[in-house]
Formats: C-alpha cells, sequence, structure tokens
C-alpha cells in the first residue's frame, strides 16, 4: 500500500542539486520507490535531474509516494531528511 505525504520545503537554497542526491541517496537506501510530485509534475525519487526539475523552492509545498516492502521507513527517513532541512542548516 503506498504512503503518501505532503512536506514544505524549509531549507533555504530548496531542493537544489546538493539536497536533492542526499535525497535520491536516502531512496536508494531503501527496498522502496519515491515519487516525489509538485504541482502538476512528478518524477522519480531516485533522479536528480527529475528532482532538479521540479524547482522546489524554499516554502513550496512537495508530495511524496513512497510504495514498496520498506515504504514507511522510507516515508519516515524522507521526512526526517526535509525536516532537518538536508543536513546543510544548523
Amino acid at each position: 500500500m503506498p504512503i503518501n505525504t505532503e512536506h514544505i520545503i524549509i531549507n533555504e537554497k530548496g531542493l537544489h542539486a546538493r539536497a536533492s542526491a542526499k535525497l535520491v541517496e536516502t531512496v536508494e537506501s531503501f527496498n522502496a520507490d519515491a515519487n516525489i510530485s509538485k504541482d502538476d509534475l512528478v518524477v522519480s525519487g531516485d533522479s536528480i535531474m527529475g528532482l532538479l526539475m521540479l524547482a522546489a523552492a524554499k516554502g513550496n509545498k512537495i508530495n511524496i509516494e513512497t510504495i514498496g516492502p520498506e515504504a514507511q521507513q522510507l516515508s519516515n527517513a524522507i521526512s526526517s531528511l526535509i525536516s532537518n532541512r538536508f543536513e546543510e542548516e544548523n
């Protein structure tokens, strides 16, 4: 069963290259897939280029759907990464 969550990007630089790389690394470390969407664009959570195409800036809302045996664990890890500002800010 898919897990759907909604997040607000809170880090200053938004979902830029380094943050996208951390998100991809997180997705790839679980036995699950993630689809990330903003507005009408949906991209795979294991694609840095796709994530950059979202152009998610600070304050933007993104939706995340995780699917697979470890979907809940992946959803929790992504939520933690976003709430910790992709480990870039104090």
